[in-house]
C-alpha cells in the first residue's frame, strides 16, 4: 500500500517550503498538480524532475478512483494545490476522504496556509477563530453572514479583490460598521500589507485604493457584553409572559 502526501507550497515567496517537502516531490511516483502550469513554476525552480497530473475541482471525482487504484498497487503520491496547503479552500478533501476509505495511509506535511499569518499578524485575538473560507457569492449568502453576527471567535475569510470593498461593506451592515478587522493581502510577496482599522475605515481605504492579490479578511468576534445586553429585553419579556400565564392560570 503507497502514502499519500498533502504537501504545502509557498502562498507567494518560493522559499516558504519545506525540505521534507521538495524531497517528497522529488521522490513521489506521481505529483497531483491543480494547475500544471502553475506547479511546473515552482518544481522547476527546485529542479524537481517528476510527472505531474492535473488534479482539480473540476475533474477530481473522475480522477480520484484511479488515484486511490495506483495508491493501493503501492505507490506514492504527493497532492499539492496551487499555493498553500490542499484541502483548505482548494481540491484535496475528496481524494483524502476516498483514499482514508480504502484504507490507504493519508500524511500531510506542515507548511503554508495563507489565514494563519493573516490572522497572527491582524491584531486580532487568534486563540479561538473559525475559518469561513469564501462566502457564498449569491444565494445564502446574507443569511450566512447574519448566522455570524453573534459569533464570539475572530473569524476568517477569503475573498476576492474585485469583490472585497463590497464584502466589507455588508460585513459593516450586518456587524456594526465599528468592529475591528485586518485585510491582509499578497502574503509573504514584496508588495505584503496589512490594513487595519474598523470595517468602516478598512473599507473606505480600499474604496479609495484598488485592492489588488490574495485576499484574507480577519474580523473580530462579537463582544460578549453586547450580546448579553441585546439578550437581557428579552429574558425580561419572556419572566413576564411566564407571570402573566401563572396569573391567568389562578
Amino acid at each position: 500500500m503507497g502514502i499519500l502526501y498533502i504537501v504545502p507550497t509557498p502562498v507567494g515567496n518560493m522559499e516558504d517550503i519545506t525540505f521534507r517537502a521538495i524531497r517528497i516531490l522529488r521522490e513521489a511516483d506521481l505529483v497531483l498538480a491543480e494547475d500544471t502550469r502553475t506547479s511546473a513554476v515552482l518544481l522547476k525552480h527546485y529542479d524537481i524532475r517528476n510527472h505531474l497530473l492535473s488534479h482539480h475541482k473540476f475533474n477530481e471525482h473522475g480522477t480520484s478512483a484511479s488515484v486511490v487504484s495506483r495508491l493501493q498497487s503501492g505507490q506514492t503520491v504527493a497532492l499539492i494545490s496551487d499555493a498553500g496547503t490542499p484541502g483548505i479552500s482548494d481540491p484535496g478533501f475528496y481524494l483524502v476522504r476516498e483514499a482514508v476509505r480504502a484504507g490507504v495511509e493519508v500524511q500531510c506535511l506542515p507548511g503554508a496556509t495563507a489565514f494563519v499569518p493573516a490572522l497572527v499578524s491582524s491584531g486580532l485575538p487568534c486563540d479561538r477563530f473559525c475559518f469561513e473560507g469564501f462566502l457564498p457569492q449569491k444565494k445564502g449568502r446574507r443569511t450566512r453572514l447574519e448566522s455570524l453576527s453573534r459569533e464570539q471567535r475572530t473569524m476568517i475569510f477569503y475573498e476576492s479583490p474585485y469583490r472585497l470593498v463590497k464584502t466589507l461593506r455588508q460585513l459593516a451592515e450586518v456587524f456594526g460598521g465599528d468592529r475591528q478587522a485586518s485585510v491582509c493581502r499578497e502574503i509573504s510577496k514584496v508588495h505584503e500589507e496589512s490594513v487595519r482599522g474598523t470595517l468602516t475605515e478598512v473599507a473606505d481605504h480600499f474604496t479609495e485604493t484598488e485592492p489588488r492579490g490574495e485576499i484574507v479578511i480577519i474580523v473580530a468576534g462579537a463582544d460578549p457584553k453586547d450580546i448579553a445586553e441585546e439578550e437581557a429585553p428579552k429574558g425580561r419579556n419572556r419572566k413576564r409572559e411566564r407571570e402573566t400565564n401563572k396569573n391567568e392560570e389562578l
